[in-house]
């Protein structure tokens, strides 16, 4: 079952920063948060709980980061999601680690789905 169990369950929050080290000087001086970089776009974060990352390859989104999903069967769950009517706001791409889409809910609110599946 996925990693560590953790299929259809909020797993990571990305922020779309302008830039990373102001963004990871600011989060460290405030919270404490440490970070593991994956290239110059791209630092991951942790809180002691919760993981996170801060990107500079999307444009900074105003209103709040994006929230992402895990899935074990990324294909099914997209197909579920547009069943209910989500619209598909980025395709299925390749990343470091796995996969992922963006999807937007009923309400406008975009989130992403992943998998570590290749």
């Amino acid at each position: 079952m996925g990693v560590n169990h953790k299929d259809r369950q909020i797993d990571n929050i990305e922020f779309n920063v302008g830039d990373i080290a102001r963004s990871k000087a600011f989060y460290v001086s405030a919270f404490g948060w440490t970070f593991v970089d994956y290239g110059p776009t791209y630092t991951e974060f942790t809180d002691g709980r919760l993981t996170g990352g801060f990107s500079t390859g999307e444009p900074v989104r105003p209103g709040g980061p994006l929230v992402i999903v895990y899935a074990d069967d990324l294909e099914a769950t997209q197909e579920r999601l547009k069943g209910l009517g989500a619209v598909i706001s980025r395709e299925t791409f390749a990343f470091p680690g796995g996969r992922r889409f963006h999807f937007v809910d009923l309400d406008g609110y975009e989130l992403a789905v992943w998998t570590s599946q290749e």
